[in-house]
């Protein structure tokens, strides 16, 4: 019994060992794409409340259309067709596929949010001579993100693990490196405990994270509480 529990934490410490350099990837991919997530959600979000039915409704059209076709689909679309084209590698294919989905759903949490907004704060700015602009820029915007930071930091844990998805088009992070280990040793539930075990101390470290963010941007009585 104590020869096969040593085993086992030598074999365990073995995939580890394997798995962490892959790691920073996850994390590189995670981050990239979803900066690129925050950028493309706050432009169309703002779009989606534009004044001009059309421009609204483009916006509009660009989410339905994001949300409908499954992230995987995207993925294959952007690196076997766009990049095709465009002779996008492995990393930018994946990165441009998981921003431009996340993308959708956050423009919806930042629509929500600056409709969260009462309009009496579009009347003071306005009274005060600020353009529409100037409204969203300096007064709407800052008070809506206390109340999308919940929904963004969950959209960020849930873009960390879509990230394995990219290791469909051959991207080297956590999942690739956990099914190159498999194929190597024929090791599967060790591995895959493993794989696990990494993704949930990130999640669980991101999760306690997000609870400062929103302990520091809280405002009594508005958005996140203390």
């Amino acid at each position: 019994m104590l020869d096969w529990a040593a085993e086992q934490i030598v074999l365990y410490w073995d995939i580890f060992k394997y798995l962490i350099p892959a790691v920073p990837w996850t994390v590189l991919i995670t981050i990239t794409s979803f900066s690129l997530a925050l950028v493309l959600g706050m432009i169309i979000g703002i779009l989606r409340i534009s004044k001009i039915p059309a421009i609204a409704r483009l916006a509009g059209l660009y989410i339905n259309v994001i949300r409908g076709v499954p992230l995987l689909v995207q993925i294959f679309f952007i690196y076997f067709g766009l990049g095709g084209l465009l002779n996008l590698d492995r990393f930018t294919a994946g990165v441009l596929a998981v921003g431009i989905c996340y993308s959708a759903y956050l423009a919806e949490i930042f629509r929500s949010g600056i409709n969260a907004i009462a309009h009496g704060q579009y009347e003071a700015a306005l009274s005060l001579g600020m353009t529409r602009f100037q409204t969203l820029r300096y007064v709407i915007i800052p008070q809506s993100w206390r109340i999308v930071i919940p929904p963004i930091a969950n959209q960020f844990i849930a873009s960390l693990k879509d990230s394995s998805l990219v290791s469909i088009i051959g991207m080297r992070e956590l999942t690739r490196a956990g099914r190159e280990y498999y194929s190597q040793y024929f090791v599967d539930f060790q591995t895959w405990l493993m794989v696990g075990l990494i993704y949930l101390v990130m999640t669980i470290t991101l999760t306690k994270a997000v609870k400062y963010l929103e302990q520091f941007y809280a405002v009594k009585g508005f958005g996140t509480q203390k």
